[in-house]
């Protein structure tokens, strides 16, 4: 018999930024381009994160994958989702939780909002002098300061690391 453990591990952050640079302004063909169905900004979160290494998690309604436009969780693309998946994650795939601003780093997420809620992700490339830098789709960006976005809210997402079944 065999017994399928759930084991933790790190994330490369190095593949995510590198994958962040390649498709900050284009789109990878395997997947579909979200920017005409509410945005592509946690489509492309989701992406850095498994260039990255994390696992999909295949569980229905709750989990995190992507197969196709029409055959994928909500947590792959929606900012919400993304939010409520990783902050409640137990699985496998990515896990996180959050944290102030003054403590995100390379390979973290910051997701905007406003009073009618979060509608933005972005992903942290580096922080220099206390300052986030950043990549994003929708509105395509790689490399920019947090300083040039407008928001009301942010909440900050430390990825811990992954889970999978070993």
């Amino acid at each position: 018999m065999v017994i399928n453990m759930l084991v933790e591990y790190p994330l490369n952050i190095s593949a995510e930024i590198e994958y962040a640079h390649k498709w900050a302004f284009s789109r990878n063909p395997m997947y579909h381009n979200f920017d005409d169905l509410g945005g592509d900004c946690t489509n492309f979160i989701s992406q850095c994160l498994y260039a990255g290494g994390a696992v999909m998690n295949y569980t229905a309604d709750i989990g995190w994958y992507y197969i196709s436009l029409s055959n994928r969780a909500a947590a792959w693309t929606g900012v919400e989702y993304l939010h409520k998946f990783l902050t409640q994650n137990k699985g496998a795939g990515p896990f996180a939780k959050e944290v102030p601003l003054g403590t995100v780093k390379a390979g973290d997420i910051i997701q905007l909002g406003s009073r009618d809620g979060f509608y933005h992700s972005l992903l942290v490339l580096r922080v220099l002098n206390g300052m986030p830098y950043i990549a994003a789709h929708t509105n395509d960006a790689f490399n920019i300061p947090l300083s040039a976005y407008s928001f009301s809210l942010k909440r900050c997402l430390h990825i811990i690391g992954a889970r999978k079944y070993q």
